[in-house]
């Protein structure tokens, strides 16, 4: 799969096309991708504190999407686990994302999320459904 072929998955979602995510890179088992800032993630005005639910969105996001180099394809979440580790602040934002154990019924990755000076804000694990259509 190519960038082009992976941002085009990505840019077909309403939600993840509001996120204002580019992918920039694409491995066999690993994703990074940009979100920009957007106002609208701002959860807390006097601190300019971005909403916990974007990082959670952009952690699901990075992890699932480290599929699309092996399976081609998003998945669905089984699990998610995040951890909050510092203030997500106004400005862009990097998603990363690896493939931890491909398995034929479901799948763990990991993902990061920093911040434009390269300060990790939060990282996650998750769980999800890479068997095949109806099974």
């Amino acid at each position: 799969m190519t960038l082009d072929e992976a941002q085009a998955i990505v840019s077909r979602g309403p939600f993840l096309r509001w996120l204002g995510l580019e992918v920039t890179e694409l491995g066999p088992d690993s994703i990074s991708a940009k979100a920009r800032w957007r106002e609208d993630w701002v959860a807390n005005p006097t601190l300019g504190q971005t909403h916990g639910g974007i990082l959670a969105a952009l952690i699901d996001f990075a992890a699932d999407f480290a599929l699309l180099g092996s399976i081609g394809h998003p998945v669905p979440t089984i699990d998610l686990r995040v951890d909050y580790l510092r203030l997500a602040k106004q400005g862009d934002l990097i998603a990363k994302g690896r493939v931890i154990k491909l398995g034929k019924q479901f799948s763990i990755c990991e993902a990061m999320v920093l911040d434009e000076s390269d300060r990790l804000l939060a990282s996650g694990r998750g769980a999800f459904a890479t068997a095949p259509k109806g099974d």
